[in-house]
C-alpha cells in the first residue's frame, strides 16, 4: 500500500495550535466567533471553515491529573467509507499518488447526512447547501513537494508526513520507546496517532465507529443490488 501519511505523536504535542491555525491560513478560511465554555479547546468543534482543531482533555488517570491533546483531522481512510457511500464520482475524489480523500463542490449534490454518518471518525461538515468539506491533505502543497501546512508548523516534531511506509516504521520505532504508546487505526487510516492513554479518553471518535462502517456497507450493497431491482421491475 503506497501513497502518504501522516504520523501524529500526542506525547510530544503541546496544543500550541500552530497546525490549527496554519491549515486556516493555507485554506483561506476565516475565523469562528466563539464564547468561553471553561476549556481551552477553541472552537468548540470542527466545521466547513474548521478542518484541524486541537481536541483538550482534562484527566485523572492513576490518581494523577493529566491533559491529553489531540490534533483531530480527517483520517483519509485507506478505503473510505465516504468514498464507498459517494453516488457520483465527481463528488468526493480518491487522489491516486498519495490517497488523499478529496471532496468537491459537487457534494452539495449527494445525500450529506448519508456521507456524514459514514465516516466512522465523525469529521466531514456541511455549508448550510450541504457541500461538504474536510481537510485535503493540502493536495495543492504535495503535489509541489512541499509538507502540509499543519506538519510544516508544527514546532515540536510531533507532526510528520511522507511516504506511507515510511511513516508505518516511524511510527512503530517511536511507539517502541514511548511508556505506554499504542497507534490508532494503523492499518486502516492514512493518518497515524501514538496515544499512552486510552483513546477514548482524547476523543470518542480517535479510534474508528464500526456502526459508521456498517452504514456505508449497507450502503454500497443497496446501490450494488439496485439495478437489479430497476431491471425486474421493467420485466
Amino acid at each position: 500500500m503506497g501513497g502518504k501519511s501522516f504520523f501524529i505523536d500526542t506525547s510530544i504535542c503541546t496544543a500550541c495550535r500552530g497546525c490549527q491555525v496554519a491549515c486556516k491560513q493555507w485554506h483561506n478560511l476565516p475565523a469562528e466567533k466563539t464564547k468561553n465554555r471553561g476549556t481551552y479547546e477553541n472552537p468548540a468543534d470542527l466545521s466547513f471553515v474548521t478542518y484541524k482543531l486541537v481536541r483538550f482533555s482534562e484527566v485523572v488517570v492513576n490518581g494523577k491529573f493529566k491533559w491529553l491533546f489531540f490534533p483531530e483531522q480527517c483520517r483519509h481512510c485507506l478505503e473510505a467509507p465516504c468514498l464507498e457511500t459517494a453516488d457520483d464520482p465527481k463528488a468526493i475524489l480518491k487522489d491516486p499518488a498519495t490517497g488523499a480523500i478529496i471532496f468537491t463542490a459537487q457534494t452539495k449534490n449527494l445525500d450529506t447526512q448519508e456521507i456524514i454518518d459514514a465516516c466512522p471518525y465523525n469529521i466531514p461538515r456541511a455549508a448550510k447547501d450541504g457541500t461538504l468539506a474536510k481537510c485535503d491533505m493540502c493536495i495543492d502543497r504535495v503535489e509541489n513537494g512541499l509538507l502540509p501546512a499543519c506538519v510544516l508548523t508544527c514546532p515540536t516534531g510531533a507532526m510528520s508526513f511522507g511516504d506511507r511506509e515510511e511513516m508505518l516504521a516511524l511510527a512503530k520505532k517511536r511507539a517502541a520507546v514511548v511508556k505506554g504508546a499504542r497507534l490508532l487505526d494503523a492499518a486502516d487510516a492514512r493518518v497515524i496517532y501514538l496515544v499512552t492513554e486510552k483513546p477514548s479518553l482524547y476523543h470518542k471518535f480517535a479510534v474508528a465507529s464500526n456502526t459508521a462502517f456498517d452504514i456505508s456497507r449497507a450502503v454500497a450493497l443497496k446501490r450494488l443490488f439496485k439495478p437489479l431491482t430497476s431491471m425486474t421491475a421493467h420485466l
